[in-house]
């Protein structure tokens, strides 16, 4: 069986590096899992007043969500945090009270930076936001990258270490998919 992935990229920038990355692990995920990018540069700032009537971008948004398996997050790290594009379609997917999109979706969440840290910190947010919202994110492996020259070559990862460690995490996060995939069927 195969499981769609929706991937939700928090940076808008078109040289970004986490882009990048959400691109590399598409190419190193086992055959069970099928990457699909979310679009998430054109949703509104989320306001409560709209929950009545989403606007176009929003209603796809949720459609591709629910329609999704699973979620995978590739986040950078701004002031310590997620992005505030990230948290907008967060918001608008966990609305209106009672009609997330989120609730019960396995999740995984990767990041990249030049800092030494990675993302941890956006990280750490990113995970208290996703269990909030029910979802069960996978634990390890951590995926706090650090950019530095020649990490991304045309054929995606180079260092092969690096690259041998991010195809573990896609082939254990296919596992937390079906597990958690496969107990949401059956409820």
């Amino acid at each position: 069986m195969t499981y769609r992935i929706a991937v939700l990229v928090g940076s808008l920038r078109r040289e970004s590096l986490n882009r990048q990355l959400a691109a590399a692990l598409a190419k190193l995920a086992p055959q069970s899992l099928e990457l699909v990018p979310v679009r998430i540069d054109d949703l509104p700032p989320y306001d409560q007043d709209d929950d009545g009537h989403p606007a176009e971008p929003v209603r796809r948004m949720k459609t591709e969500i629910a329609a999704a398996q699973g979620v995978l997050f590739v986040t950078p790290e701004y002031n310590r945090s997620v992005p505030g594009v990230l948290k907008n379609a967060i918001d608008h997917g966990s609305r209106p009270y009672g009609q997330s999109v989120w609730s019960g979706k396995p999740a995984a969440v990767a990041g990249i930076s030049v800092g030494t840290i990675g993302t941890a910190a956006a990280q750490q947010h990113l995970r208290t936001i996703l269990a909030y919202l029910d979802m069960p994110t996978l634990g390890q492996p951590e995926v706090f990258l650090q950019d530095k020259p020649g990490f991304f070559t045309a054929d995606g990862i180079g260092p092969d270490d690096t690259q041998q460690f991010l195809q573990k995490f896609m082939e254990r996060f296919a596992d937390w998919v079906k597990h958690h995939a496969d107990r949401v069927a059956n409820r």
